[in-house]
């Protein structure tokens, strides 16, 4: 609270400027409806930023520069409670500049154990790039490569990190990787800023891992028998994996797949690409490119997920689904049809209903402050 008027809610949307994007844009989310309202955009300052993370606190901005080379940068934010938020003169500023990551085509980012790290798609490695004090980038990187291949020659032909999740704990790094058809996972109490391998486990050939996401346990919730829950979706076999985690050995244990089509859609060209929790563990929401449409699963703490229905995306080619910290509204970034679609979700099923749309060419992900 400032001035007695309640500070305004941010969200932050990547895109992929050498597809027309306009790089970040910071937009203004309406209390009560959840709309969108563009308020700024930081336009060439970093080349295709396509995957954005927040330090704590909410003073600095990092995203990753999806290029070949690739790169990451640091933005200073505005301070909290200033006037009315982020306007065309106080946007996202660089933080000095663009970092190499030393791996090609970054494609997420993650802060854990004092550095950012980066999953580097096109070299099919893991950055590590050490923080300074002000929470700029600085200081030798670090480089992880993955090894190994899947039978899908086409996009398999060798490892494709694609994203780094540390875990609730904050004592391991997970790695999911498409090319290879395994979680990656990092000890973040070692040296090498937490770019020391712990193990790597296979998932099913040929599912091509994408993204993973915890089961959020509701606050004051003790740890479950056999360890909390972890969702991989995989891009190249529309299914999401349910896993068995456990942060005292750091394992991951595969309990079980579930398609993300209803039968009749089954064998159409979809890749899924990201994966939603509600903030109370009830339901997940994945992202389906190729039929263009949102599935809603139920998750339950000793099943696997279970797809209710699908509902369209509202645009083209979703890359991203986001949800307001409340639950009430679920986002998504829609790259091809350049837009970014929200949408209520029902309390009692998590069915999503479309509300309205932003425009945002070449949207790739959304963030909230």
């Amino acid at each position: 609270m400032t001035d007695g008027t309640e500070r305004q809610q941010l969200a932050y949307i990547g895109s992929f400027t050498s597809a027309g994007g306009r790089g970040i844009t910071t937009a203004a989310v309406t209390a009560g409806t959840g709309a969108l309202t563009a308020l700024h955009h930081t336009e060439d300052a970093v080349a295709n930023p396509s995957f954005l993370t927040l330090a704590p606190g909410g003073r600095v901005l990092y995203t990753v520069s999806e290029t070949d080379p690739g790169a990451a940068a640091a933005l200073s934010l505005p301070p909290p409670g200033s006037e009315t938020g982020a306007t065309a003169e106080s946007g996202p500023r660089p933080l000095g500049g663009a970092v190499p990551v030393d791996g090609a085509a970054p494609t997420h980012v993650a802060l854990a154990a004092g550095c950012l790290y980066t999953a580097n798609y096109g070299s099919g490695d893991v950055s590590a790039l050490p923080l300074r004090a002000d929470g700029s980038l600085g200081g030798q990187v670090l480089l992880h490569p993955h090894t190994g291949r899947g039978p899908n020659e086409e996009r398999q032909e060798g490892p494709h990190a694609h994203a780094v999740v540390p875990d609730p704990s904050g004592r391991w790094l997970l790695s999911t990787d498409l090319g290879t058809d395994s979680v990656w996972i990092y000890d973040l109490r070692g040296p090498e800023h937490g770019l020391r391998l712990h193990r790597e486990i296979p998932l099913r050939p040929g599912t091509g891992p994408r993204h993973l996401a915890f089961h959020p346990r509701p606050a004051g919730e003790e740890q479950p028998p056999g360890g909390s829950r972890a969702y991989v979706i995989n891009e190249l076999d529309p299914t999401v994996t349910a896993c068995r985690w456990d942060a005292e050995d750091g394992t991951l244990e595969p309990l079980g797949e579930t398609r993300l089509l209803p039968r009749e859609h089954r064998g159409s060209d979809n890749y899924p690409s990201a994966l939603a929790l509600s903030p109370d563990g009830r339901f997940a929401w994945a992202a389906n490119r190729g039929v263009d449409s949102i599935a809603v699963l139920a998750l339950t703490a000793d099943g696997l997920p279970e797809l209710l229905t699908t509902v369209p995306c509202g645009g083209h080619w979703p890359r991203d689904l986001a949800v307001h910290p409340s639950g009430r509204w679920l986002y998504a970034a829609n790259e091809r049809s350049g837009d970014v679609t929200w949408f209520d979700v029902a309390p009692t099923d998590g069915t999503p209903h479309r509300a309205g749309s932003l425009t945002a060419p070449a949207a790739s992900c959304v963030l909230f402050a």
